[in-house]
């Protein structure tokens, strides 16, 4: 398998793990900054390789008057200004062909909703921005399915994907994440994250406000990482009770390094006991 690399990060080929985490939505660039700069911190002093992502807008909440975020032109503003101030790099989603193009400009890595996973003229117009992209597996799809979805990225000339897991649908507000799901898909050559906050939710369980589990992150964020996954995706918040989205999956802040700690420590057995050629990596450009 080929390693995916953005600019100093390498998903797969035997490397550490990725950490892709931020707020589910940006609240406000006062508070995107105050996490992204926490975020930045905890991961250079522990050397974990990191990706800031916020949603500029989250345009599949469960109810029409939940809060959906600054919208396109603010939100990219915001996410440039922390891009450009902290010098990390930027993962948000897109919902309509027509915001890749302006997502790109500043993005690093363009994220496919699991809904829209297999929305052909999406997934085409985020392969052609030329940035790397990550396709949430929809919780309707099999683990071997989303090789067709990536392979719609590199049909488009684009060989940087990646593939994210974050739960299957069980029955009525609830998922399930089935462990094989990692080594079937990095099987198939594609590097792949581990969303573990939403794997939690309780989708539509919180009668119009999305539900979640998040007391157990850490036992779901330790077996995906001893199943050797090659990115972990965490919502995290400084008060998790006052977020605006996501509030009962989200991983809250001050919990993260101790979680960290942990996960590097399973990470460096499982990766020594795989070896480097079940890995693969994803290489995104800076710019």
């Amino acid at each position: 398998m080929i390693p995916v690399t953005l600019d100093q990060i390498v998903f797969g080929g035997g490397r550490p793990f990725v950490l892709i985490a931020g707020p589910c939505v940006i609240e406000s660039e006062a508070h995107a900054t105050m996490v992204a700069e926490r975020l930045v911190d905890i991961t250079s002093r522990l050397g974990v390789p990191f990706i800031f992502k916020a949603s500029y807008d989250k345009a599949n909440r469960t109810s029409f008057t939940s809060f959906r975020g600054p919208g396109l032109t603010e939100g990219l503003r915001v996410l440039g200004a922390i891009k450009a101030t902290l010098n990390v790099p930027i993962l948000t989603d897109i919902h309509e062909t027509g915001q890749a193009s302006a997502v790109g400009a500043v993005a690093d890595v363009l994220q496919i909703p699991a809904f829209l996973s297999r929305q052909t003229d999406l997934i085409v117009a985020a392969a052609q921005t030329g940035r790397v992209v990550n396709i949430k597996k929809g919780q309707f799809l099999a683990p071997d399915d989303v090789t067709h979805a990536a392979a719609k990225v590199r049909d488009a000339g684009n060989n940087r994907v990646i593939i994210t897991e974050r739960g299957t649908s069980f029955g009525y507000h609830n998922l399930i994440v089935d462990m094989r799901a990692f080594p079937i898909m990095r099987e198939a050559g594609l590097p792949v994250v581990f969303d573990v906050t939403h794997s939690l939710q309780l989708p539509g369980a919180g009668n119009g406000v999305t539900a979640g589990l998040a007391q157990y992150i850490t036992p779901l964020a330790s077996a995906g990482v001893a199943a050797g996954v090659d990115g972990i995706f965490l919502e995290v918040h400084d008060d998790p009770s006052r977020a605006k989205s996501d509030a009962q999956n989200a991983l809250r802040l001050d919990r993260l390094e101790p979680l960290l700690r942990r996960l590097m420590a399973i990470d460096a057995i499982a990766k020594a006991t795989e070896g480097t050629g079940s890995g693969a990596g994803v290489t995104p450009a800076h710019g």
